[in-house]
Parts: C-alpha cells; structure tokens; sequence
C-alpha cells in the first residue's frame, strides 16, 4: 500500500493557493491535529502537549465543539488555536458548493462564539485534503487554506505505530506542518508517536507553535 508521508514538492507548485509549510528560520514546527475534540483523546493529548511546553492548531469538527464544549475551552485555555475543519467532516469532492459552504460557516460560528477575539486570518482544512477548485476560490478570500508538510497516517490501521514514529521523523523539518488526529481511529498511533515526537525534536532544539 503506498502512502505518502511528505507531501511533494511538485504537488506544492501545482497547488500554490494553499499553506504546505512555513518557511521559517530556525527551529520551529507547527504540530496540527484533525477531526477532534473528543474526550477519548483530546485531553491526553493537551497533557502531552502541557508537558512538551508545546504549542499545535487543532482543526476541529464544528459538531464536536458542540459536544464538548469543556474540552474546545481547555485547547484555549492552554493557548493552543482552534481552527475550521467544516462543521460535519464533508468530503470537498462529493458535496455541492452551497452545502460545503454553509458547513464551513457553521462550524466557524461556533468557533467564533467559542473565541471571539480569534487571530486572523481563519484557518481552515479540508477533511480529507478533498476540496473542490470552485470551494476553495469561494473560501480563499475569507481563509488561508491550510494543508501539510508531513502526513502521520495516525489513522492507517494497518500501519505500525513503530512506522508512523519513524516515518514522521523522517519527513519533519524546519517549517512543517504536521498532521496527527485526536481521534479514536488514531488513538493507537497516535498516542505511541506524539509523545516521542515531541521528546525528539524539543531533544534538538525545536520549538513547537501554533498557526
């Protein structure tokens, strides 16, 4: 099965209109973590980002911010950043503008009522990286698009937490944008890899911040 951890250079340059990484100088990685916040795993992952002194940008689902509430107020409490991962998990490629476009809105307002004072630009990530030309012309003017550096594959089953460490490492260099998941598909990945992730790169000098 062919995965791909580092998104491709070619890849960045056909697709311009959208943040693959920060070009940064010095040591600084930007940890991202899709599809949450849930109770299963999100808390864990605060305590592991509390320890590391690390900041990360957690792309959320607009129904679970409604969910649990508690827990989208710890991300901030923590000064990590909440940001738009549509408000139902859509699939870009198999949902109609006005509907995706209504989503996204949704879930923004809740993140909005969370935190009305949020830094701009929006952020937004298509679940799936899957998203139309046309929703992403008709989003671009209101959100910086964000996508990834590195990809863990956390929620590839058939994946060895062993390999999704290794391969994260691998592929992680200054400016990264790095997706993991806090959520229960991820959950045995994830919680082997994160944590010693994190203890490599802080090991080497690197600091962790949010988007």
């Amino acid at each position: 099965m062919l995965r791909l951890y580092k998104t491709p250079a070619l890849l960045r340059r056909l697709l311009p209109g959208y943040t693959w990484l920060r070009e940064e100088q010095g040591k600084v990685l930007y940890l991202t973590f899709d599809d949450g916040p849930i109770p299963e795993v999100t808390p864990w992952v605060l305590e592991q980002l509390a320890h590391y002194k690390a900041q990360a940008t957690f792309f959320a689902v607009g129904d679970n911010l409604v969910k649990y509430q508690g827990i989208a107020e710890q991300i901030l409490a923590q000064r990590h950043r909440l940001a738009n991962h549509t408000h139902n998990h859509l699939r870009g490629w198999e949902t109609s503008l006005e509907h995706y476009l209504d989503n996204v809105q949704q879930c923004q307002q809740e993140l909005e009522r969370l935190n009305p004072n949020a830094a701009q630009p929006k952020l937004f990530r298509p679940p799936y990286g899957r998203i139309t030309p046309k929703q992403a012309a008709a989003l671009r003017p209101t959100y910086e698009l964000v996508m990834w550096d590195v990809l863990t594959n956390d929620y590839d089953r058939s994946l060895s937490p062993e390999k999704c460490l290794r391969e994260a490492i691998r592929c992680t260099q200054s400016g990264s944008i790095i997706v993991f998941h806090d959520s229960l598909k991820a959950q045995r990945n994830m919680q082997y890899a994160l944590p010693r992730f994190l203890d490599h790169f802080t090991a080497q000098g690197y600091t962790f911040q949010t988007l």
